[in-house]
């Protein structure tokens, strides 16, 4: 790891500093993170580099830790520049954090700091608060964490239905308002029934029910329930167009948009969709190089659509095709779900999960120096915003870690006290790796998988150790589960 920070302070100006100087950088690091070394140098770099990124924008304030999406100050910043637009990938980002305060002040931050502003920014942009709380319980099994902020949760999502939701209980917004403007489907001022807030909001009721149910309040945990399955079966029958085989969104004036965008796989990210084989036709498009596949990563909507690229990109935040690492992150982890969770995923792999991973690893380019900013031309590469300002730098507003670790090293965190690891390395890919000191559950754990048992000398395998002793050891690499 030391070699890569050295690098990467190397390469960057340091015109703003927050919480942690470059300086400092490695030895923060050093104490907070699982390392991780494996042969693809790509992925192994980036994931360092990611860490390196998310640290330049954490925020020691009065009000506890924040995060912040940009460097440099926004317009439509809040109380310390913060945004909200992608506060659910960077809460599930920062779970992994060793010092569990960090992620857990972000997330208070947003829901019992932001709310009492004048003008409070959550409701900006869409997002899946609940869910995120849940995932971080789902780490470090600290239940006062749930019970704590169970009612503000439930008031949140009421202001939700209050703000967004149409008398036939779905849930309406404005592309920009998803942080998606510019979209082929939508536009600044239409009030469309979107995949993406509808699918947010389940994921925040399921969520809900689950708290309820763990802090044993029985009669949210009701509430929540019907009020997930109501939106399921809305997203499954309204938002389903079978003549396209895709989620798609359903226009204010009624019809379906007729765009395969990327926000029709967010549904997968919460587990949503039935395992019904019908909806493996979706997962097809995304190898398509008609559909969503390009040389540069995944689209933001399908390639053969004659709206794609059409929206003045490079000019504005424009969502019409172009390679956002936001819908990538989004995407890939539905992915995941859709390969692990669903017996009807013949379409998908970890071959095809690999490809895709190690693709948006290679993006983070520019010039020949490592970079993240918003997002790409999707057969060039090149970053279309921000390249003549600092605007888009370090630009904090996807994940990569996580991806890493629970989905390609498969690190699933569950509710239980139980251990459940589910590779997405392809079988043969790799003959070795490892992570090494990831946190769950109050316990130390290090993963490895060593084909020949020379690389680590730890013995030959699929090896886990907790706390230093080992626990599983098997020939091959195939998911584990396990009781704490």
């Amino acid at each position: 790891m030391k070699p890569d920070i050295s690098y990467f302070n190397s390469l960057d100006s340091e015109d703003v500093v927050n919480a942690i100087s470059n300086e400092k950088t490695y030895e923060f690091l050093s104490k907070q993170i699982p390392l991780f070394d494996c042969p693809d140098s790509a992925i192994k770099k980036i994931y360092y580099y990611r860490w390196w990124t998310m640290r330049k924008h954490l925020k020691q304030t009065p009000d506890g830790y924040v995060f912040t999406e940009f460097l440099t100050p926004m317009k439509h910043g809040g109380k310390y520049n913060a945004i909200s637009s992608a506060v659910g990938l960077q809460l599930n980002e920062a779970r992994w954090f060793y010092n569990q305060e960090i992620v857990k002040q972000y997330a208070n931050f947003w829901l019992n700091v932001d709310a009492n502003e004048a003008k409070p920014h959550l409701h900006n942009f869409s997002n899946w608060l609940a869910w995120s709380f849940l995932d971080i319980y789902k780490v470090d099994h600290q239940l006062d964490f749930v019970k704590r902020n169970l009612q503000a949760l439930n008031k949140d999502y009421h202001q939700w239905e209050d703000e967004r939701q149409n008398p036939d209980q779905t849930f309406w917004q404005y592309d920009v308002r998803d942080a998606m403007e510019e979209s082929i489907s939508g536009g600044r001022r239409e009030k469309n029934v979107r995949p993406t807030i509808n699918s947010y909001m389940y994921g925040s009721a399921k969520a809900m029910s689950i708290m309820a149910g763990l802090a044993g309040v029985d009669s949210l945990k009701a509430k929540y329930q019907l009020k997930a399955e109501a939106l399921k079966n809305i997203v499954e029958t309204k938002l389903w167009n079978s003549e396209s085989g895709f989620f798609e969104v359903v226009k204010e004036k009624g019809g379906f948009a007729q765009a395969r965008e990327a926000i029709g796989f967010i549904p997968w990210y919460f587990n949503l969709p039935a395992d019904d084989k019908k909806y493996e036709v979706a997962w097809h498009q995304l190898v398509d190089t008609a559909g969503f596949c390009a040389p540069w990563g995944l689209t933001t909507a399908e390639r053969r659509h004659p709206g794609f690229r059409t929206h003045g990109s490079g000019h504005g935040c424009e969502w019409d095709g172009a390679i956002w690492p936001y819908a990538t992150t989004q995407t890939l982890t539905a992915l995941s779900n859709y390969i692990n969770n669903y017996k009807n995923h013949d379409a998908m792999s970890a071959d095809v999960f690999y490809k895709e991973l190690h693709k948006y690893a290679m993006a983070h380019v520019k010039q020949g120096n490592t970079y993240i900013g918003e997002y790409q031309d999707e057969k060039t590469g090149q970053w279309l915003k921000g390249n003549k300002s600092a605007r888009s730098r370090f630009y904090h507003h996807s994940s990569y870690v996580d991806l890493v670790i629970s989905d390609l090293i498969g690190l699933k965190p569950q509710i239980d006290d139980t251990l459940l690891i589910q590779p997405l390395v392809p079988q043969n890919k790799w003959d070795w790796f490892c992570l090494d000191g990831v946190q769950y559950h109050g316990k130390t754990f290090t993963i490895i998988w060593d084909k020949n048992g020379k690389k680590y000398g730890k013995g030959k395998g699929f090896l886990v150790f907790q706390d230093g002793k080992r626990i599983h050891k098997s020939n091959k690499l195939k998911s584990i589960k396990k009781s704490l």
